[in-house]
């Protein structure tokens, strides 16, 4: 869960008449995250792709390359402009930074598309979208790569997110069910509606959504939906308004992509990290204010949440 603000009275109680699946502990046991063998070595455990940032923003990788690996992936890869590769990979000092070519804005220029592709496909899951600029050219970019990916999970967030408002069936020719992790905002932008006519029946807007994109759709606030192109939706109520802050979208798209390299379901690692994201902002309410913690604090509370959840997963 990745908040933008609280949601209205009227709107939560809506919500809470809507036919969404909540997400509760024992939702979650049905579904119990794949667990590497103890004899595997970190391949067995999947790889990842971050490709984002950007001059102004190269932190948002960091934070969502992080956040893969502390949902369990074994390797990271990062693709980042050029200019900030050596700083990302000596605040991520367990990945591989891949330097791209970037434009005169400090971009990543949609000359590398080919080569993002080819190292997509070398990967189990891919994220697209933390921390990019430029929107032109990242939708050129992001439209170019699509054709070329043959193997990796697909998640797209932020600004990546866009180009589906420019081509709205650019993603179903995938082999995998996307994930995508709007916040209302951005729902608004791909859907071409106001934000209130989003906020106002969030439910319907994801499934909708899910619907017309062939995606599983996180459609972030004080609750998310999730939904699925085959029709299920599920609801978060988990979390506090201090989720609301800079670079806590990164880290929740950087758990969905990590749970899905090792394995998870689409929806399944969508519903396992919008409640591993939310709870984690539960536990620094408690530690540290309601509000007034980092996103960056979120990444060292996720793996003590997730291997509890796992045990009583295992137990059912």
């Amino acid at each position: 869960m990745s908040r933008n603000g609280r949601s209205s009275s009227a709107s939560r109680k809506k919500g809470k008449h809507t036919s969404a699946t909540l997400i509760t502990p024992s939702l979650l046991k049905k579904w119990p995250l794949p667990e590497p063998d103890q004899e595997s070595d970190k391949e067995g455990r999947g790889r990842v792709l971050i490709l984002g940032g950007s001059t102004e923003m190269p932190g948002a990788v960091i934070l969502a390359g992080t956040a893969a690996l502390r949902a369990g992936a074994g390797k990271l890869r990062i693709a980042t402009c050029s200019s900030v590769a050596h700083s990302v990979a000596i605040a991520v000092p367990e990945s591989r930074v891949i330097a791209l070519d970037e434009t005169g804005e400090g971009c990543i220029s949609p000359s590398v598309a080919r080569h993002v592709a080819e190292s997509a496909n070398k990967v189990q899951a891919v994220l697209i979208g933390p921390g990019m600029t430029g929107v032109d050219d990242l939708i050129n970019l992001v439209l170019r790569i699509l054709p070329g990916l043959q193997n990796p999970t697909l998640v797209l967030d932020a600004d990546a997110l866009r180009c589906m408002k420019t081509n709205p069936r650019c993603l179903h020719g995938l082999n995998t069910k996307p994930v995508l992790t709007p916040h209302a905002e951005e729902m608004a932008d791909i859907l071409g509606l106001k934000k209130e006519e989003v906020t106002s029946d969030a439910a319907s807007i994801a499934s909708r959504a899910a619907r017309e994109f062939r995606a599983v759709v996180a459609l972030k606030g004080a609750e998310t939906f999730i939904g699925s192109p085959s029709g299920e939706l599920f609801v978060n109520r988990a979390g506090n308004v201090g989720l609301a802050t800079s670079g806590s979208g990164d880290v929740l798209s950087g758990i969905i992509t990590g749970l899905l390299a090792r394995g998870a379901e689409p929806l399944h690692a969508a519903v396992w990290g919008v409640y591993l994201h939310a709870r984690a902002g539960d536990h620094l309410a408690r530690k540290i204010a309601p509000f007034g913690y980092l996103a960056r604090e979120l990444l060292a509370e996720i793996p003590s949440l997730m291997v509890s959840k796992e045990r009583v997963s295992r137990r059912s």
